[in-house]
């Protein structure tokens, strides 16, 4: 390795999810089965992904903690939050995304994961029933700085009794109804807190609750739905403030995988596009949260911003003008963690000719989402220690809808292929070695 500035990963790494359910359990079910010998972490580019340093006669394929100090399974210590109070033994049996067989080696370790109660508030996710939510000392719902303080003392509790170096806050929980960035609240570090210590419900959600204590906590935050979190500028401001990473927003797992990568074969080859309509069909709690419209269009909003960033009418008018961009996603229980996803896309090429292609991807949603979870808290930890701070772009390559300046006009990199080569320059910088664009 060469010289680097990037602290050791010693100690041990707390990754605090806020959300206990499918994706949640599925992850830490993998993490330790891993370290058991009794599963392998496929889809985690942490663990299998390898990145080319140097050229010529000095050129040689490295694995990523060959490179940078990567934190190791062994190290890692899970918590959570949750509106329903059952462990994650319970929790990973209810959501039936892994067999019994695969969950049963790891029960003791899951049982002790009982979930904190969670910063709740019904309006942005109604579906959801739970109870097991913090409550003010007059059984009310906590105002939004009382959650933010309960939820400090949370990771300060859980980084204390399990004896952490280092914490990292995931959400991994339900989609929020949709929150439009309003300026007067969210574009200063003093106006959020002046709305937080107001109790303003409105343009608070409960999400930047979490973020908030993350931050001030000295621990880095990742937003992992579509949620209005980490992506204003008072969130921006505060992670300046204290020297934390942030990424979001939304795993990229199944249609907009494909999406991202697929879109590039078009735009490369100098294809035309008239439509591509995106269909889906889910049965988890995730499907159940986003059948309310409102959190459908929070979600909706970062599926439709991946396209119109890679086929842009203004690079290429004749291609990609008046192009017509529909996503749709279903509630169906009969496939609970199940996703099935449907691509119609109408291209045109030669002389206008008009042609088709076809997508149905049947993928399983928490299979996927399960090594980003871990790629982005390893990553997001490497970031802390290696001193940088704000948002992350070198990990648009996990999510949906990556963050960026829109206040400068800046403009999210969403062509898979461009974001794999921020990533992968941003490991070899971290490791002491040149950035380099060249294909591998």
């Amino acid at each position: 390795m060469k010289k680097t500035n990037v602290k050791p990963a010693s100690g041990r790494l707390g990754i605090m999810i806020v959300g206990n359910g499918a994706v949640a359990t599925t992850f830490m079910t993998g993490v330790l089965m891993a370290r058991k010998g009794l599963a392998k972490p496929v889809g985690a580019m942490t663990q299998y992904d390898k990145i080319r340093v140097g050229k010529g006669a000095d050129k040689k394929y490295m694995k990523y903690e060959d490179i940078v100090p990567i934190a190791s399974l062994n190290d890692i210590v899970f918590g959570t939050w949750d509106v329903y109070p059952q462990n994650a033994y319970q929790a990973a049996m209810y959501a039936e995304v892994l067999k019994p067989k695969d969950i049963e080696p790891v029960r003791e370790e899951l049982e002790k994961i009982v979930p904190m109660k969670a910063a709740f508030d019904k309006n942005y996710a109604k579906r959801l029933d739970g109870d097991n939510v913090k409550r003010a000392d007059d059984g009310a719902m906590p105002t939004r700085w009382q959650m933010v303080e309960m939820l400090r003392e949370d990771i300060r509790t859980f980084k204390r009794n399990n004896n952490c170096d280092r914490i990292v806050v995931l959400w991994a929980a339900s989609t929020e109804i949709y929150v439009p960035v309003f300026e007067p609240v969210h574009s200063t570090l003093a106006a959020l807190e002046t709305a937080m210590k107001a109790d303003d419900r409105e343009h608070v959600a409960p999400s930047m609750c979490y973020a908030y204590a993350a931050l001030t906590e000295g621990a880095p935050f990742v937003m992992g739905a579509p949620n209005t979190t980490v992506d204003i500028p008072a969130m921006w401001e505060l992670a300046e403030k204290t020297k934390m990473p942030i990424a979001g927003k939304d795993f990229k797992t199944g249609q907009t995988l494909v999406k991202s990568g697929f879109a590039p074969i078009i735009g490369t080859r100098c294809l035309g596009l008239d439509g591509w309509f995106s269909t889906n069909i889910l049965g988890n709690r995730d499907g159940l949260v986003l059948d309310e419209p409102q959190n459908f269009r929070t979600k909706e909003v970062s599926k439709l911003s991946t396209l119109e960033t890679i086929l842009k009418p203004e690079d290429q008018p004749d291609l990609y003008t008046d192009y017509y961009h529909k996503v749709r996603i279903n509630y169906y229980p009969p496939r609970n963690d199940n996703k099935e996803s449907w691509d119609n896309i109408d291209i045109f090429g030669w002389m206008g000719y008009p042609m088709q292609i076809k997508i149905n991807f049947l993928c399983r949603d928490s299979i996927l989402a399960a090594p980003v979870c871990l790629d982005l808290c390893l990553l997001i930890d490497l970031a802390a220690r290696a001193g940088r701070y704000g948002t992350q772009r070198f990990l648009s390559f996990f999510l949906k809808s990556p963050m960026h300046d829109y206040t400068v006009g800046e403009e999210a990199v969403n062509h898979l292929y461009r974001q794999h080569t921020m990533l992968k320059n941003a490991i070899r910088e971290m490791g002491g070695y040149e950035a380099d664009e060249e294909i591998d």
